[in-house]
């Protein structure tokens, strides 16, 4: 299968090209991007000198006429503009931004402040949370890859919502991000001198993930309610850990809530289910497409936490991504992307 990456130049389109350039169904055979048309890409990035030889192009369908699957890593925004074409060609298309995640259009609008797709591409766009809609994914040509703090936050709560184990109106996630969630583009936010030894919470009850988490709640569980969820930008590159706190509707004993989520993941190859009282960290999961959960329950309060990370650019966005295009395609969802983690 011939791919290409929209948005090459960004960290998500980097990772992209890490993962492809060793798939082994998957050639990657073009790297678009509409601000550094023509340049070799390893003056984007020169840690790829002699490893990767292609040359950024624009986009344009006589380049796209040979791919098989498009990979949109391009701003929020751009996909609205890009999928119709793509589509019309009949492309199959991972979508990494925001455009397809949300199904109601008004709700993307108020949320992003961007206008929405047709109401005809995100009917066909299917949610892209590989190990809770593989059967949707596999029948799929347009995928809405979900966002980091989604991916984490779902995947904890998933096997506790389904069951109908914990009271909705409960929930309450903290998450934290490394900076590399920014995108590479240099901001104020992401200054080093405004980041380094500094803690700093961010769209604060404003946050565009809300919606996307609260939309596959209620997907879940018609009782679903809204959700309290705050993030923080944390000084290091990588890495997401969402801590959620919930109340069960009954009593449940540790052990049994950890039986529940080894049964819901035990054959989902990127699911790492800690035992009790062990819990992850960012760094056990580092440039991989690994998610650690852990389960816990306070004997005092009775209240559930669940401790949920990933690596934001890897299970948060392009490795998600490339797991959801083996699914699709038919390959075994591992391929690419048995990577070990990184440690220390």
């Amino acid at each position: 299968m011939k791919a290409a990456v929209i948005g090459a130049t960004g960290y998500g389109g980097a990772e992209l090209v890490r993962i492809l350039s060793n798939h082994p169904y998957m050639k990657l055979e073009a790297l678009l991007s509409s601000s550094s048309a023509d340049a070799p890409y390893i003056e984007s990035y020169a840690h790829l000198l002699n490893i990767n030889s292609l040359v950024l192009q624009p986009i344009d369908q006589e380049i796209l006429h040979e791919i098989d699957i498009v990979f949109i890593a391009a701003p929020t925004g751009a996909s609205t503009k890009l999928v119709p074409m793509l589509r019309e060609h009949h492309k199959r298309v991972i979508d990494l931004a925001g455009d397809f995640r949300l199904k109601d259009q008004q709700q993307y609008s108020d949320w992003y402040n961007k206008q929405a797709p047709t109401e005809a591409h995100l009917h066909e766009a299917v949610y892209g949370l590989s190990e809770w809609n593989q059967s949707d994914i596999q029948h799929a040509s347009l995928i809405a890859n979900p966002g980091c703090f989604p991916t984490a936050t779902l995947l904890g709560l998933a096997p506790l919502i389904q069951e109908d184990i914990i009271d909705p109106a409960s929930i309450i996630i903290d998450a934290k991000t490394g900076v590399s969630g920014a995108g590479r583009s240099p901001t104020m936010n992401t200054h080093f001198s405004e980041v380094n030894e500094n803690l700093k919470i961010y769209k604060v009850n404003s946050h565009q993930h809300i919606p996307e988490i609260e939309q596959m709640l209620k997907h879940w569980n018609r009782q679903a309610a809204p959700i309290t969820f705050h993030t923080h930008l944390v000084p290091m590159t990588r890495g997401i850990m969402a801590t959620i706190y919930a109340t069960p509707k009954v009593a449940i004993n540790e052990q049994t809530l950890l039986d529940l989520y080894k049964t819901s993941y035990e054959n989902k190859p990127f699911v790492r289910i800690r035992e009790l009282g062990q819990f992850p960290t960012t760094k056990e999961v580092f440039s991989s497409n690994y998610c650690d959960i852990a389960v816990t329950i306070d004997a005092r309060t009775g209240r559930i936490t669940i401790v949920s990370v990933i690596d934001n650019l890897m299970k948060g966005a392009s490795g998600q991504a490339v797991q959801n295009a083996n699914i699709m395609l038919g390959f075994d969802e591992r391929a690419g992307l048995d990577i070990v983690p990184v440690y220390p």
